[in-house]
């Protein structure tokens, strides 16, 4: 091992910036052999080795080559959401919130109507649910189907935007009947 402090900081054939003096004048060291003072003479040689294997011998020992382990890293990568299905996402979720808001003011305005048929204490607890059904099935299909295809995911958005059509706003308005 050489005792020079610059050693540490530069690769096996890189040439310095500017030759040093002492460089001029001292012949090119000869590789030293292992001495029994080493602890693990066989430890360092592998060690050297792999650092000067070529990239093809490097390929043959490992199985793969340089492509395919680059093809492998971006593979493990996740991939993001689409533009188009990002703006599906927004507009369906835009569409659910005015489905919430659907039902809060359809219920409201059921209410005169429902009152003659059932009390306060149990029209207000359903529409309520009624009201956050949009929103609740928003949520579960976000995160049920958040390990599936993108497709699947935007099947069940549109499933319950066609089940939670706030019936109540879309019969009597915000004019009534």
């Amino acid at each position: 091992m050489t005792t020079d402090p610059d050693d540490a900081l530069r690769w096996e054939g890189d040439e310095p910036d500017a030759p040093d003096a002492s460089a001029k004048h001292e012949p090119p060291a000869a590789p030293q052999a292992p001495t029994p003072a080493d602890p693990a003479p066989e430890a360092v040689q592998a060690a050297e080795r792999a650092v000067e294997t070529p990239p093809k011998e490097h390929a043959a020992t490992t199985g793969t080559t340089p492509a395919t382990e680059a093809e492998a890293d971006a593979d493990d990568e996740p991939s993001g959401i689409g533009n188009a299905a990002l703006v599906f996402y927004g507009i369906i979720g835009g569409v659910y919130l005015l489905f919430a808001v659907g039902w809060i003011v359809g219920g409201f305005r059921l209410r005169p109507r429902a009152s003659l048929l059932l009390g306060d204490w149990t029209y207000f607890p359903w529409m309520w649910l009624a009201a956050l059904a949009p929103i609740l099935w928003f949520a579960a299909a976000w995160v049920l189907t958040r390990g599936s295809a993108t497709w699947i995911r935007i099947v069940a958005l549109i499933a319950g935007a066609a089940l939670l059509v706030p019936w109540p706003f879309v019969m009597f308005g915000t004019v009534g009947a």
